[in-house]
């Protein structure tokens, strides 16, 4: 099926595989640059909208709206419920509790956007505009033949095998399989105003909740547009490899088992955000509300080959794959996607190797580097173990701290040079201007975090 709905502006081309956030948001991109753009999706639109789980909770910061708002596209932080801090609690070993903090997101709110509802929207407004849409699987034979009569195509799926023309950068990939595996569940009947989550700060629900339990894995709430019930809840839990929750995350096979787990998790490990997770309700309208899996997180190649030699660019996922628990796969996709829109737009010579990588090179060095070691920090990575020390007692300690800590996911660009505890020490008394040593000398464990006494979940008990 092809869709087309106006006459070529340009004599320069452009085909996109994928019709997720990123390959639309780039393909809308290209086709208000004056490129006449193809955009390709083994399923149609609708399918696209309801028949498919949401990649994810996308969460977005400042630096990504802005690449958003770049390309003239809305940015849903005037319809999404917004994030405006991150609420974090960490605990050790017998699920000692041990440290509690709230970063403010200082000149920027977090929104987390259904990615359906996302891709939805603009690839409307792709086809209204001019664009052409097709439907139809793309082999790796077909995109052969696409290459070659497009000036600049983009890979923005791994889908079909599309993801091994572009092989694996063993020097920026550091694991060689997943660390956690993923249990996401979107759900209602939780409101977002300071009654909700009163007892982790006076934001309640205007900030995400995380919370990180050393022997399990990683739990997260946080304000979600969903793309049918509109303002909602979305839940994202990791667990560690043959941890207790890592088989419950496997028993899950449909929403209402997911969300049961989410509850049973909280009653038995989280009792501190309990009553919250208990006037969650299941979005019984879409069956695809929630998504179980798990991630490698893997830096490709950014240019590829075709079997006739013609050269595609990776774009997305298909780029580079993080796992979800820092939130940087949705922003660092777009930013890419913004960039390249951005570059080919005033470039006057051919879409080679040398023109796709070296954009793809200025990407890993403005974004997805820092975002990569950004991620293995919350991935609790044992080679930044003192580094993370440093920082999240810090963080408890320092409210500018705690707030620089979760800067790290709007602006990952700080932590990349920070490479030995001492570089730590440096940046945290940078951010405080007092000495690291006296603010971690003030630290002590929180010993009991304070618990929810919210009514609307008891209620439903």
């Amino acid at each position: 099926m092809t869709s087309q709905n106006s006459v070529s502006r340009s004599t320069r081309s452009a085909a996109i595989v994928g019709a997720g956030q990123t390959g639309v948001t780039a393909a809308i991109g290209l086709l208000d640059a004056g490129f006449t753009v193809t955009l390709y999706s083994e399923r149609d639109q609708r399918a696209l909208r309801d028949e498919v789980p949401a990649t994810g909770t996308a969460l977005e910061f400042g630096v990504t709206q802005q690449a958003e708002l770049a390309l003239g596209l809305d940015t849903y932080t005037a319809r999404a419920p917004r994030h405006t801090g991150l609420s974090v609690r960490i605990a050790g070993p017998d699920n000692a509790e041990l440290i509690a903090f709230d970063g403010e997101f200082d000149g920027y709110v977090g929104v987390a956007v259904d990615t359906r509802l996302k891709a939805d929207e603009r690839l409307t407004a792709f086809r209204e505009r001019g664009g052409r849409f097709v439907v139809e699987p793309v082999s790796l034979d077909r995109l052969d033949t696409i290459a070659a009569e497009n000036d600049l195509t983009l890979v923005a799926t791994g889908r079909g095998g599309l993801s091994e023309l572009f092989p694996v950068d063993d020097t920026r990939t550091v694991y060689d399989a997943a660390q956690r595996s993923l249990l996401t569940v979107t759900v209602t009947g939780l409101g977002h105003d300071r009654d909700v989550f009163a007892h982790r700060g006076p934001a309640g629900g205007g900030h995400s909740g995380f919370s990180i339990l050393a022997e399990q894995g990683e739990a997260w709430w946080g304000p979600y547009l969903h793309k049918d019930a509109g303002p909602s809840w979305a839940f994202l839990g990791w667990a560690r490899p043959g941890s207790e929750w890592e088989k419950r995350f496997a028993a899950a096979d449909s929403a209402e088992s997911a969300h049961r787990i989410v509850t049973e998790l909280y009653r038995d490990y989280i009792d501190w955000d309990l009553p919250e997770v208990l006037a969650t309700k299941v979005i019984s309208d879409d069956p695809h509300s929630w998504l179980k899996g798990a991630v490698r997180p893997v830096v490709r190649a950014g240019v590829g080959r075709t079997a006739s030699g013609h050269v595609v660019g990776s774009l997305g996922d298909t780029s580079v794959a993080y796992d979800p628990i820092a939130g940087q796969g949705a922003q660092s996709g777009l930013i890419q996607a913004q960039r390249l829109v951005v570059a080919a737009a005033v470039h006057e010579g051919a879409f080679d190797e040398q023109w796709l990588a070296a954009r793809y090179a200025e990407f890993l060095a403005a974004r997805s580097d820092a975002a990569a070691k950004v991620t293995r920090l919350f991935l609790s990575d044992p080679e930044l173990g003192d580094i993370a020390n440093q920082f999240f007692a810090a963080a408890a300690v320092e409210p500018r701290f705690a707030s620089a800590l979760v800067g790290l996911l709007h602006h990952p660009q700080p932590f990349l040079g920070i490479e030995t505890p001492e570089d730590a020490s440096a940046y945290i008394e940078q951010v405080t201007g007092q000495p690291a040593a006296d603010i971690l000398a003030r630290f002590q464990p929180a010993g009991r975090f304070a618990r929810s006494e919210y009514a609307g979940g008891f209620a439903r008990t």
